[in-house]
């Protein structure tokens, strides 16, 4: 922010000129980057370092000089933030000199500090099987984190069941560690214990690392439920930078949700919030629904398989209104119905910046998917990956999804597998992928088509060169539509899925296509005469 104009203007000292948006700290990064790795004097005189080395220390360097400016500007909290941008400023400036003057890394330094500060280690004892860990193991297997001046500031140790010794062990460690910790994963880390036992080593991990300062934080897979929540209270109450939080498959229920929304004191710098495969339902929703209006500056979020109905997928939505960096957003296999399709529309309409969206089986009907298609083409412009799979849609939706999908020139992957969309429906959105090069996947699995329609996909992706996959697996198609679909494909097997679930001789149930049959013909020649019908067919925008 240009600080200057501000003062011209003679602005009042409440415009915060702190803290620098998302994108301000990408690009001082990508500055840093340049700086680090092409050719100037200093770099003539120190060397230049290689874009993978220069992109590692430009973004430590960017984040210790965030924390330190934030910090200043916490312990003048009624300033306009004009010192903690100087600090920031000056903070970058001196810790990129040091990282010139120190040069690029040899290929026997290995892992090595910058100036003073720590490069950013991963120590990470995840792989392999899955296992028991005890005391003694314990001591071995965690002696690299007593090493003094060790450089580990990212630590993992998901897939490993730690006892009450093995947390014993850890304790002191975790201790000695956490001001330079920035990223946690206890992910997995307490399989097949005891409940009692659990709950204590979760006690003990939580107040050994309680007061660091955590960027990242990940505690899914341990089955928490509340008593697990509030055992790791200490540690979330301590939490005021977090910016990514994992609590997946973690039995999150209502009151669980809860402890979430109380524990946890500041979102405000949160990107990445995921609740997956919980047992939230409505009533932990709503809770939810609290953190996320607390995330001004959401970029991912995922609450998928969380039991949320109409009530619930209302309050999330609404939420979601106030996210407007929102980037990805994934709320697939949930139950929020028409109303809840048509709350989510409204928010929709405020985010341009997403490029992923996962709506799959939340039962939209054509309604619900007819509002989120309207409000879709006329915002997020550089959507990538559209969703919307298995929400009893029907041809009736076919005009506003195809009007969706051309104002989407970016669109890289389309899922409306498991719908009802028919030849009818199919043909209207394949004539609108055909102007969209970079096409790589589309599913239209399990959704009644027959011969006609299966060729009009066909004919609209396969020419694509960055085509991968066409999935029109469980439908109706005929032998010979096999075949036509093979022909085309000929020169691309690869990119035609299987087939091995396609019924030739299936058959609708409704009367309206036995009346379509009586009208038109039925095989073959009812196909042609729909496709003709459909060939020239103009997408209009939805009344």
């Amino acid at each position: 922010m240009d600080a200057t104009t501000l003062n011209s203007e003679r602005r009042p000292f409440s415009i915060k000129l702190w803290p620098p948006s998302q994108n301000t700290r990408k690009v001082l990064v990508e500055r840093m980057i340049n700086n680090l790795s092409s050719k100037s004097l200093f770099t003539e005189k120190y060397g230049c370092l290689s874009k993978e080395e220069a992109e590692e220390n430009a973004k430590r360097i960017e984040d210790v000089a965030f924390a330190t400016a934030d910090q200043n500007y916490e312990n003048e909290p009624d300033g306009d933030g004009s010192s903690a941008v100087q600090l920031y400023a000056r903070e970058c400036s001196k810790l990129l000199l040091e990282v010139l003057k120190k040069g690029p890394r040899s290929k026997e330094d290995g892992e090595v500090t910058s100036g003073t500060t720590p490069t950013e280690t991963l120590f990470d004892i995840s792989k392999g099987q899955r296992a028991f860990i005890e005391a003694e193991e314990a001591e071995e297997l965690l002696k690299p984190l007593k090493e003094p001046g060790n450089t580990y500031t990212k630590i993992c140790f998901s897939n490993r069941s730690f006892g009450l010794g093995a947390a014993r062990v850890a304790e002191p460690i975790l201790v000695s560690l956490k001001n330079q910790l920035k990223e946690v994963d206890l992910s997995d880390f307490i399989a097949g214990r005891p409940e009692a036992e659990a709950l204590e080593v979760m006690n003990i991990f939580a107040a050994a690392l309680e007061g660091s300062i955590l960027k990242y934080l990940n505690l899914s897979n341990n089955a928490l439920g509340e008593k697990g929540v509030r055992a790791f209270g200490s540690l979330l109450k301590s939490q005021s930078y977090l910016e990514e939080l994992y609590l997946m498959n973690d039995g999150i229920s209502e009151e669980a949700a809860r402890a979430v929304c109380e524990l946890i004191p500041s979102t405000e710098k949160l990107r990445v919030l995921h609740f997956h495969n919980n047992m939230t339902g409505d009533e932990g929703a709503i809770a939810i629904a609290e953190v996320v209006k607390r995330s001004p500056l959401l970029e991912n979020f995922r609450c998928s398989s969380t039991r949320v109905g109409s009530e619930g997928g209302v309050a999330l939505s609404e939420a979601l209104g106030t996210c407007t960096h929102l980037e990805k957003l994934d709320l697939r296999d949930n139950m929020f119905g028409v109303e809840g399709g048509v709350a989510l529309s409204k928010a929709l309409s405020k985010h341009n910046n997403l490029t992923e969206i996962y709506l799959s089986y939340l039962n939209l009907e054509d309604e619900g998917a007819v509002a989120i298609a309207n409000v879709l083409k006329e915002s997020a412009p550089a959507l990538e990956v559209f969703d919307i799979a298995g929400n009893d849609i029907t041809a009736k939706a076919a005009p506003a999804i195809a009007a969706c999908i051309t104002a989407k020139p970016h669109l890289a992957k389309l899922n409306l597998g498991e719908n009802s969309l028919k030849d009818e429906g199919t043909i209207q959105i394949s004539k609108v992928l055909e102007g969209h090069a970079e096409l790589q996947e589309v599913d239209f699995n399990t959704n009644q088509i027959r011969r006609a329609g299966a060729r009009a996909l066909a004919h609209a992706v396969v020419q694509k060169p960055s085509f991968k996959l066409l999935n029109i697996n469980a439908n109706f198609i005929s032998d010979e539509g096999i075949d036509e679909l093979k022909d085309a494909f000929r020169k691309s097997p690869d990119a035609l899925g299987s087939l091995d679930e396609n019924d030739p001789e299936g058959e609708d149930d409704d009367d309206e296509d036995e009346d379509d049959d009586k009208e038109s013909g039925e095989g073959k020649g009812n196909e042609d005469e729909l496709e003709s019908k459909l060939k020239n067919l103009e997408v209009g925008q939805e009344e």
